[in-house]
């Protein structure tokens, strides 16, 4: 007769702490991008454009340490 077994440990898979980072910067890119489609002030338009210059660069160079640390990311969107 087997034995159920109530309680298993499921495996979480490792994820590497630059990954969780480039994917919280993927999210923070496409609020960014979604807020500036709604802006109709000039000002705001201005400050939805620098705020996605600034996200965007740093989407960049968080793919760029990825690549040099030997991680791959694949990211389909951008």
């Amino acid at each position: 007769m087997m034995a159920m077994k109530l309680f298993s440990k499921k495996k979480i898979p490792y994820e590497d702490p630059l990954i969780k980072e480039i994917n919280k910067t993927k999210l923070a890119l496409e609020a960014a991008y979604s807020q500036f489609e709604y802006v109709v002030d000039p000002d705001l338009i201005d400050s939805c454009i620098y705020e996605l210059n600034a996200i965007q660069n740093r989407y960049k160079y968080l793919l760029k340490q990825a690549k040099a640390s030997g991680i791959s990311y694949v990211d389909s969107n951008f």
